[in-house]
């Protein structure tokens, strides 16, 4: 059973650092949807089998945020020189769809693979971490 807070969670976590990775270090932004995924099956309540499909989740719902916070802010810049200049304004508004639809396809594919590989990391460190502590008892 999916734990839908957990992927609540590691969306926002998925979306925050792939945003703030791509702004800063540009080269360090797949590791955005890979710690959304592992954060999600490490805190999420949800069997070994379901972390995979936890973790493609977080990068499928992270990769939607990005593309639809892509979007708005490159409408807003769009209508801004819609304004300006009425011929280039339909031209960038044009542009500007065809590239949020790419980015948030893009987003949304790379999200879901990095967040399955950030699922099945977040799985093993849970599942070491409980066998650590029965040994120890």
């Amino acid at each position: 059973m999916v734990d839908w807070k957990a992927v609540a969670v590691g969306s926002l976590i998925n979306a925050v650092l792939t945003i703030v990775l791509t702004i800063s270090v540009f080269p360090l932004f797949f590791l955005g949807p890979i710690i959304g995924g592992l954060m999600a099956t490490y805190i999420g309540r949800g069997d070994k089998k379901d972390a995979p499909i936890e973790g493609g989740l977080t990068g499928i719902i992270g990769g939607l945020i990005i593309g639809i916070l892509f979007m708005a802010g490159f409408g807003a810049l769009s209508a801004i020189i819609g304004l300006l200049f009425t011929k280039v304004g339909m031209v960038a508004g044009a542009m500007t769809l065809i590239a949020g639809l790419f980015i948030t396809l893009f987003s949304i594919f790379l999200g879901g693979v990095l967040g399955v590989v950030g699922g099945f990391i977040g799985a093993e460190i849970r599942e070491n971490g409980r066998k650590k502590v029965e040994v120890e008892d």
